[in-house]
């Protein structure tokens, strides 16, 4: 049986009962306290008594049918299927946990923290960890393959890649002792690549892709395969390898249009667009970043992306109208409700509309307080450079040298760090 003492402390907190109300009658404040916190064994007779107000039933061992609906719950998270089936899944299982304690309830609270992420439901994630943290040393390998997974992927969420990746290699160490599906190890090496990506260690995101494109072929899986294509040629991009670079967008594009994917070829044409614009060739950027823009079917973000990338293309070429056009845009696509949901596009949209109209009171604010301060907290390094760039120039046309020469600094200061990644 899986750790009584933990399980009787996470079913009474969700309950909102006090030790003293589980406790009465039954046995001491102190006794209970010692049994929840691991330091004495209770007899069957106590634990049955408790068990039983907290309106729970004691089930010995494997328990199939739970298991097996477990496991559907579990694939549909993996899979990132339709979330009301999720939700609807989650409340069926929920009930059955809530009043019975078998030894499927510990995985079924880790796979919570997924369960909210996928939700977007951050803050819930948070609270199921620190739950989850009390009891973690009592964990086996399985579980605490899936607790270091989904804690890195709350990390990630969170824009704190360093951490996700530590707990990422924590849990491909689990892993190397553990029975799990190749389609886990692959999503694993997927995950830890993406998380390379962001921290900009090239090598180790080529690495890693590749690692995870081998099981994705072999077990046909044409949207992973494209999805690591894209990672190895924003890889091949950063390293200006820009042949290999197009080759995987290609690859990509075309697992895209066999399963006529509209995000995978999107999210091509975006890459393709940043390539572009890294070459200098600004007319071929704003063909592949209009494609994105342009397309209803695209998911919000992912257009918001190409719309500001679009809108960087456009002001550096001096194309104010169309800049004007698409900050325009925009701010119709963000609308009055998402604006928190997309804040670091809603700072760049108001970033441009103030540099283009010579509002220099309010650019320098949003730059100064808003935007490098949010880049700086997600470690968006590329982003600093453009921006501190941007104040440093602003600032020496208005004759400014000693702020101007600040965020020149602070640009070639990070534009090292960033090469040094």
């Amino acid at each position: 049986m899986v750790e009584i003492g933990s399980f009787i402390k996470l079913q009474r907190t969700k309950k909102e009962m006090t030790q003293g109300e589980l406790a009465k009658g039954i046995v001491s404040l102190s006794y209970l306290s010692k049994i929840e916190n691991k330091k004495t064994d209770a007899s069957p007779e106590i634990i049955q008594l408790l068990c039983t107000r907290l309106g729970i039933q004691l089930k010995d061992g494997f328990d199939a049918s739970i298991q097996e609906k477990c496991k559907q719950w579990y694939n549909m998270l993996f899979e990132v299927n339709d979330k009301e089936e999720i939700i609807t899944t989650y409340n069926e299982l929920q009930e059955i946990m809530d009043t019975n304690l078998t030894d499927s309830l510990l995985m079924f609270e880790i796979h919570k923290i997924r369960y909210y992420l996928i939700l977007g439901k951050l803050d819930k994630a948070l609270v199921k960890i620190n739950e989850l943290n009390e009891m973690a040393d009592s964990f086996d390998n399985l579980h605490k393959y899936y607790w270091y997974k989904f804690r890195g992927n709350y990390n990630s969420a969170s824009g704190f890649f360093s951490q996700a990746m530590q707990l990422y290699k924590l849990a491909e160490e689990k892993s190397n002792r553990i029975d799990i599906e190749v389609k886990e190890i692959a999503d694993l090496q997927y995950t830890i690549a993406i998380t390379h990506s962001k921290l900009r260690n090239t090598l180790e995101v080529i690495e890693y892709a590749e690692k995870a494109l081998d099981i994705y072929m072999k077990e046909y899986n044409f949207f992973r395969c494209a999805q690591s294509h894209i990672v190895l040629g924003i890889s091949y991009r950063r390293i200006k390898m820009y042949e290999k670079a197009i080759k995987n967008y290609n690859l990509a594009r075309h697992l895209g249009e066999l399963n006529k994917d509209k995000q995978i070829i999107q999210l091509t044409n975006l890459n393709l667009g940043y390539l572009s614009s890294a070459k200098g060739d600004s007319k071929d950027a704003i063909h592949y970043y209009l494609q994105v823009v342009d397309d209803p079917e695209v998911e919000q973000n992912a257009r918001l992306t190409s719309l500001t990338a679009l809108i960087k293309e456009y002001y550096s070429i001096n194309e104010i109208e169309r800049t004007k056009e698409m900050i325009k845009k925009g701010f119709e696509l963000i609308g009055t409700k998402d604006v928190e949901k997309h804040k670091v596009h809603y700072y760049v949209l108001n970033t441009y509309s103030y540099a283009i109209n010579e509002q220099n009171n309010q650019f320098e604010k949003i730059v100064i307080n808003e935007l490098i301060p949010y880049l700086t907290n997600h470690k968006d390094y590329a982003n600093i450079v453009v921006y501190a760039n941007m104040l440093g120039n602003h600032f020496e046309e208005l004759g400014k040298y000693k702020e101007s020469v600040k965020y020149y600094k602070l640009a070639n200061l990070t534009y090292e760090e960033l090469v040094n990644l």
